[in-house]
């Protein structure tokens, strides 16, 4: 299923169950298909929760989505209107479960200090670089950005096969086997994120939503400290960390119990 954003763009999603909605936003250079084939989440849990309408996207510029080379169009307060738009579309009753991982997080939470009462809850998987820690990979996406510009999508998917990975993903397939962005799109995506970042502290903190925020423990790109400062933040919050495939594997089982 697919429906047109007011700026033109296409957004693909696909949706089960019925009932109340809660909605999935995904991370960078991700997409459905990919996040699928990374195995992070068992999703076959949250779909078969009796009761609920379970929704899935893809990004503006990732999967089966569009996108325009325009930076601006991939700042974090874009894809929070991207989402609302697509809630608009969903219709239902409102508050609805707002869900992300990692870029996707950053959505939510945006969406979430925009409108407070958008949410009857949140649910935030490997929250990313905030506040102190972002202009490092600020400027981390801006290298890639250039290397992109310059040699190629060949020389950022080498550059990423070589860099570490965390234990705690070791023994899932990471990194995934194909980006899930749109190759020519990648230099506009990496320039926007590298100018954004999450809401201020004190907006996080006036959030009151029960929250579930699953992190790993060792991944520089999604720090334990942020998702450790978001759950000082919010005062509904629930930490798990965790540092190895195995926990990361029954994160869908805790999310459908989160969610129940």
């Amino acid at each position: 299923m697919h429906f047109t954003l007011h700026d033109g763009i296409r957004i693909d999603y696909d949706a089960q169950g019925e009932g109340p909605l809660a909605v999935y936003a995904h991370g960078a250079l991700l997409s459905r298909k990919a996040e699928d084939e990374l195995g992070m989440l068992n999703w076959e849990a949250v779909e078969s929760l009796p009761g609920r309408r379970f929704v899935r996207y893809d990004a503006r510029a990732h999967g089966a989505s569009t996108g325009r080379p325009d930076p601006d169009d991939y700042r974090f307060e874009r894809f929070a209107a991207d989402l609302v738009e697509l809630l608009d579309h969903l219709g239902g009753t409102r508050p609805v479960t707002g869900m992300g991982s990692s870029l996707g997080c950053a959505t939510v939470l945006h969406a979430a200090v925009n409108d407070p009462a958008l949410f009857d809850r949140l649910m935030l998987v490997i929250p990313p670089t905030a506040w102190e820690t972002r202009a490092a990979q600020a400027d981390n996406y801006r290298m890639a950005a250039r290397l992109v510009a310059e040699h190629g999508i060949g020389a950022f998917t080498a550059a990423a096969a070589t860099a570490p990975i965390p234990p705690s993903l070791s023994g899932l397939p990471y990194p995934p086997r194909e980006l899930g962005v749109h190759p020519e799109l990648l230099p506009a995506l990496f320039h926007g994120l590298a100018a954004s970042d999450l809401p201020p502290r004190e907006k996080i903190g006036e959030l009151t939503q029960p929250t579930l925020i699953l992190a790993l423990a060792d991944d520089p790109s999604h720090p334990r400290s942020t998702a450790e400062q978001l759950a000082g933040l919010l005062p509904g919050a629930e930490l798990h960390v965790t540092s190895d495939s195995a926990g990361v594997r029954a994160w869908g089982d805790r999310v459908a119990r989160f969610l129940a």
